[in-house]
């Protein structure tokens, strides 16, 4: 699988100038399967006020694009309350015409940052099946709590009662708005990740600053040794494609399987 990973700063609270910005960062990069933006793309982190034309937006791109475009936004909840909802878009297709929406709502909220004064948290995980991958979708400070993130096998039974078993995700995605000031345990802790969860691992954050925190960057993809596979340069407006091998990260847990071994346990969404 190919994926475009898209480190950009982002206006404040500006949608139409962020969605402008992404589209010509994607135009610029065609034939991927996947587009990554960071979190809150479209308005920048903390930036309040709902957004209501950027989702349309990813539609439209990734119709446009034939492929997926994920990436998180400020969003008022069905119940009314607000969140940090990272969408996955898909294009139409024979079994959806109108294309196909995922989404997960971010359930650590930063408070260190006040942001659960503003938004309400997630409980549940969420994965996210596309063209045989499948991705867990994760944002910014979810990255410090493993256990909310923890891989393991699957036992599945067949229509005929044939038994099989596979991961429950190959690919965590994280996007972040994280600070320059804390840019090394992002990456130490992008590494723990996929070498745990033996797994690739992509983050993408934003570069330029706020009213708040300056961002460097520290977009990369890892794969499941914890090799850094790609990356974008440290405050550059870029993106990088990288290529997503399903076919070696199988043949690497077969060959190793440590997800056999893992804790038998449920995480309880209180």
């Amino acid at each position: 699988m190919i994926i475009t990973l898209l480190q950009q700063d982002i206006a404040w609270a500006d949608p139409v100038e962020n969605q402008r910005r992404s589209e010509a960062a994607i135009l610029a990069a065609p034939l991927s399967d996947l587009y990554v933006l960071p979190e809150m793309w479209s308005t920048g982190f903390n930036a309040v006020d709902e957004d209501i034309t950027s989702l349309q937006w990813m539609k439209e791109m990734s119709a446009r694009m034939n492929a997926a475009v994920a990436g998180s936004l400020s969003v008022k909840a069905e119940d009314g309350t607000k969140r940090n909802r990272f969408y996955f878009v898909m294009p139409p297709s024979d079994d959806c015409l109108e294309g196909k929406i995922e989404y997960y709502d971010k359930r650590h909220l930063f408070s260190y940052g006040n942001e659960q004064l503003h938004y309400s948290a997630g409980e549940e995980q969420k994965i996210v099946k596309w063209r045989g991958v499948k991705f867990l979708l994760q944002v910014c400070y979810d990255l410090r709590f493993p256990v909310f993130s923890r891989n393991r096998i699957d036992r599945l039974e067949n229509a005929s009662g044939k038994a099989s078993s596979e991961c429950l995700y190959d690919c965590i995605l994280y996007v972040a708005s994280w600070p320059s000031s804390r840019i090394k345990p992002w990456h130490i802790l992008l590494q723990a990740r996929a070498i745990e969860n033996q797994c690739y691992v992509i983050g993408v954050n934003r570069v330029g600053e706020d009213k708040v925190c300056q961002y460097c960057g520290g977009t990369e993809m890892i794969d499941a040794y914890g090799r850094v596979v790609a990356s974008c340069p440290d405050d550059k407006i870029t993106s990088v494609t990288c290529e997503l091998q399903k076919d070696t990260l199988d043949s690497f847990r077969r060959k190793f399987p440590v997800l056999d071994d893992t804790d038998s346990f449920l995480l309880c969404s209180k």
